[in-house]
């Protein structure tokens, strides 16, 4: 091969090699610039006064959460209970940790127990059921602050 052609060789590789880095770098700017248009995150105050339907939705306060039973009706009013981490059984039966003095409460009627951060109520099988707020329990629901349950005649909430 002659020097001319080498050289022709060598020049045409430099070229595509400078070719290749500034499609590179094109690529790299495009996808930048692509992610400056297509940001997330809180519209500036500009942004939203230009367009109120930007205006970002008001933040829920943070749920209470319980840390003790109530009972506030049937024949053991005015008791409450801390809350632990460990579950509540609720029932007529001896071993429960709330014996309810109820003729409408079964042996074994329903659990209360926690689940992260919150408290889900579930019936055990009960002859007369066991109501969150109107509705009877068919599977275990969470139950919030304040809202009653209802085991016969005895009724409690959880409160903060």
């Amino acid at each position: 091969m002659s020097d001319l052609v080498l050289t022709a060789l060598r020049l045409g590789f430099l070229i595509l090699l400078w070719i290749l880095i500034l499609s590179i770098i094109t690529a790299l700017r495009r996808d930048l610039s692509i992610g400056k248009k297509a940001r997330t995150g809180q519209p500036t105050a500009r942004e939203v006064r230009k367009n109120p339907d930007l205006a970002p939705e008001p933040v829920p306060a943070p749920k209470k959460t319980a840390h003790t039973l109530a009972i506030v009706e049937g024949p053991l009013a005015g008791t409450s209970l801390e809350l632990a981490a460990s579950p509540i059984l609720l029932g007529r039966a001896q071993e429960a940790t709330v014996v309810l003095e109820d003729d409408y409460a079964s042996g074994r009627h329903a659990r209360l127990f926690p689940q992260g951060s919150r408290w889900f109520i579930e019936d055990l099988g009960s002859t007369n059921g066991t109501y969150l707020g109107d509705s009877q329990l068919t599977r275990a629901q969470p139950v919030d602050v304040g809202q009653t349950i209802r085991i016969g005649k005895t009724v409690m909430e959880l409160r903060p």
